[in-house]
């Protein structure tokens, strides 16, 4: 009896052994998207090429491409992600699943010959980057066609109807219908082929409506199109498209081909007109642009457009105001016991500093000095420590200091803005050190050179200010190629100064027609100190930011 009990509680104790759960969660290892390139990538407009939009907190990517490939089969040449996360693409649009790359890929050199990255984008496609967990990413392709057709005598641009295959097309009421001289028909796009060609003769028939069969750069069969061609006593050059900044303007319209246009401009208040130099109105087919400078910003506009004598159109526009940086005197700190932070007591942060981090296990680091460039008021002074645990580098931006996860902080990086500055006017004092400290292998190699400090601005219009975080594993950082960046201007200083010196940072406008939503100013001691990296004592000292519209 005693045998077959214990037999028994043995058989229990083994059946629960078995039901015993694995509960040992898995580590949280992000996958994330970094580059992203295919055939054919371009900017919004079909010209040039452009990075692909990538939002790492919605996981998506955004890109154009031109009109010389087929969307249905895209060919991708780069696709690198992180923390080598494994690719699993939705194998319903794979060209050929079983040889579509598993890894991350810089160029298509760096996966085997027989490797096939061709997928359909004719809609958004998902890729799933799986490293312990899955994360799905929507790619999102956008095809520019760029149609450029331009008659004698047309009045406004073609109206293409794509999904019938129809083109409108309107004239001067003085225009010969039988007898139209064709100066660009590039109804296929850039890289497509029209019949009959109708640039080919002198003058082409457009009294009754006319057939071409169009094929697109990357197809091998044609599609029958029909071009009506219409007279019209309307002006094209009625509507004025302003896109107003703080000191300039561009303006856009559409006139009769052939015209010239005459644009003058005023402040609302005023009762003599400007003109524009016509040697400043670019004219392409149908299409006049022309910007506007040294405006004042604030302001209110009118300007019109007059053809052969005649106003044709006027418009009104307010140029955006002379919006000033926010606390850019660095006047304004209190203390918090260790914690110094860069606004009033009580005020409202516009500024913020990595402190918060640093204090978790010494003092601050960025702390307002009374080293300033005129000998009053307050300056901010930023230096490089090795704070117990790791090398942390002095620094300010605008945004604030989210949380601390370990030793890395989380960051919210951008202030609300909307204006245009033209420059960041600076002064800063630097000393520089020698890199002794490392927080990466594939940095070692700057060890023993001098540190250097990293002073930018950047106007952005993202959706919503930008997380960094700096640990490692799911590190994300400001990247100055951000197609979501404005204009940006910086400056990289490895050498020491002794005395204040002021510098004008000029602001690259990437973009002449988008609205900033966000402003992000950042200094730090050492340009590496993301990962880092830098020299011990490396020290910027930085007074009076200002930004200049001109």
């Amino acid at each position: 009896m005693i045998k077959r009990l214990f037999c028994y509680i043995c058989c229990v104790l083994a059946l629960t052994a078995c039901a015993i759960e694995n509960d040992i969660p898995y580590p949280i290892v992000d996958g994330s998207i970094q580059d992203f390139e295919v055939e054919g990538q371009c900017g919004p407009d079909g010209s040039g090429s452009q990075q692909a939009t990538i939002d790492k907190n919605a996981r998506t990517v955004k890109l154009y491409v031109d009109d010389s490939v087929d969307l249905s089969e895209l060919r991708i040449t780069k696709l690198t992600v992180s923390n080598n996360a494994t690719l699993v693409p939705d194998s319903t649009l794979c060209h050929n699943y079983a040889k579509f790359p598993t890894v991350g890929f810089s160029s298509l050199d760096d996966i085997p010959i027989s490797s096939d990255t061709r997928m359909d984008f004719s809609n958004s496609a998902t890729i799933v980057l799986r490293t312990y967990q899955d994360y799905a990413w929507s790619i999102s392709i956008e095809q520019v066609i760029k149609r450029d057709i331009v008659l004698e005598n047309q009045v406004g641009n073609a109206i293409v109807d794509d999904i019938n295959r129809n083109v409108i097309i309107y004239v001067s009421h003085e225009q010969r219908l039988d007898h139209i001289k064709v100066t660009s028909f590039n109804l296929a796009g850039q890289h497509g082929t029209v019949y009959p060609d109708p640039t080919a003769d002198a003058y082409f028939d457009f009294s009754e409506p006319r057939t071409f069969f169009v094929s697109y750069g990357w197809e091998e069969v044609s599609h029958q199109w029909t071009v009506y061609v219409y007279q019209t006593d309307e002006n094209a050059s009625g509507q004025i498209d302003v896109f107003s900044r703080a000191t300039s303007a561009t303006l856009k319209g559409s006139i009769q081909s052939g015209k010239q246009p005459v644009v003058e401009y005023r402040k609302s208040t005023d009762s003599n007109w400007t003109s524009q130099p016509l040697a400043n109105i670019a004219i392409s087919g149908t299409n006049y642009t022309t910007d506007l400078q040294q405006l004042s910003p604030g302001t209110a506009y009118e300007c019109r457009v007059s053809i052969d004598g005649t106003v044709a159109g006027t418009q009104t526009f307010t140029t955006a105001p002379a919006t000033p940086l926010t606390d850019g005197s660095f006047d304004n700190w209190h203390q918090e016991d260790k914690l110094w932070n860069p606004w009033s007591q009580g005020g409202t942060s516009f500024w913020d500093t990595g402190n918060k981090g640093a204090v978790t296990i010494s003092d601050s680091n960025s702390i307002p000095t009374s080293e300033t460039c005129n000998g009053s008021g307050l300056a901010a002074s930023l230096e490089s420590k090795y704070l117990v645990l790791k090398f942390a580098a002095g620094n300010i931006f605008t945004g604030s200091y989210v949380k601390t996860v370990g030793t890395n902080g989380v960051l919210s990086f951008g202030r609300s803005f909307s204006s245009f500055p033209s420059k960041l006017r600076i002064n800063y004092k630097y000393t520089s050190a020698t890199i002794d400290k490392v927080g990466e292998d594939a940095l070692s190699y700057l060890k023993g050179r001098p540190d250097s400090c990293h002073i930018y601005i950047a106007l952005t219009d993202w959706d919503e200010p930008l997380e960094i975080r700096t640990r490692p594993s799911e590190r994300q950082l400001f990247d100055k190629a951000d197609s979501h960046i404005i204009a940006y201007a910086e400056l990289i200083q490895g050498s020491s100064t002794s005395d204040y010196q002021q510098k004008d940072l000029v602001l690259d406008y990437r973009y002449t027609n988008r609205t900033p939503k966000y402003i992000v100013v950042v200094a730090s001691a050492s340009k590496y100190g993301d990962y880092f990296t830098g020299g011990v004592g490396s020290k910027l000292w930085l007074d009076n930011f200002e930004l200049i519209y001109e």
